[in-house]
């Protein structure tokens, strides 16, 4: 039983997540079996969520918190106004970019294998860098090659976004796919049903 839920609640990462710690911020957020579903619900499971998305900081208390969800939301907010070809909220545009300026980033110099410039964060493993990098990469996905990609899940319910690389892909994951081709056949078999057998 226990392994039951377990495999229940894995998630999926929606085509792109991999590429932009962003827009797997903003899918934290997301329809689960019972209802809507919160990875970012606590300070201990964002600082973990964080860690997993190398995006290192130290344990957060209930006030950092909510300076990673209300980001979140603003992210959401610029996603949603750039698939639905509209303007964002200027709240929204004006917290992705206090967080983007909260840390500086200074070019380092390394050498591997021959000269190459890194950006690196002024206060290292700090919150401060953390949202920076998460709202430089919004900034990055709403005014780079990737914008045009981005599309929310088309399965009722799902407040999921994802990079639309494949001219047909609808869902964000298999599982929205198989909800809502479960859901025509289950419509389908009803109509059959009810309707006059001549």
């Amino acid at each position: 039983m226990k392994d039951e839920l377990r495999e229940a609640n894995v998630v999926i990462a929606a085509p792109g997540e991999e590429r932009s710690p962003a827009l797997a911020l903003v899918n934290t957020r997301r329809l689960g079996a019972g209802g809507e579903v919160d990875d970012l619900a606590e300070p201990r499971a964002t600082t973990e969520w964080l860690r997993r998305h190398e995006l290192p900081t130290a344990s957060l208390d209930a006030g950092e918190l909510s300076r990673v969800t209300d980001l979140r939301a603003a992210v959401r907010e610029l996603l949603a106004a750039l698939a639905e070809d509209r303007s964002p909220d200027v709240a929204a545009v004006e917290t992705v970019n206090a967080a983007a300026r909260s840390d500086a980033a200074a070019p380092q110099l390394t050498w591997p294998s021959g000269p190459h410039r890194e950006w690196r964060s002024t206060t290292p493993g700090s919150l401060e860098e953390t949202l920076a990098a998460l709202a430089r990469d919004a900034i990055d996905v709403v005014t780079g090659d990737l914008a045009h990609l981005v599309r929310p899940c088309e399965a009722h319910g799902c407040v999921r976004f994802f990079f639309r690389e494949h001219a047909r892909r609808r869902w964000c994951s298999t599982t929205c796919g198989d909800r809502v081709r479960a859901a025509r056949h289950q419509r389908l078999v009803v109509e059959q049903r009810d309707s006059p057998q001549g």
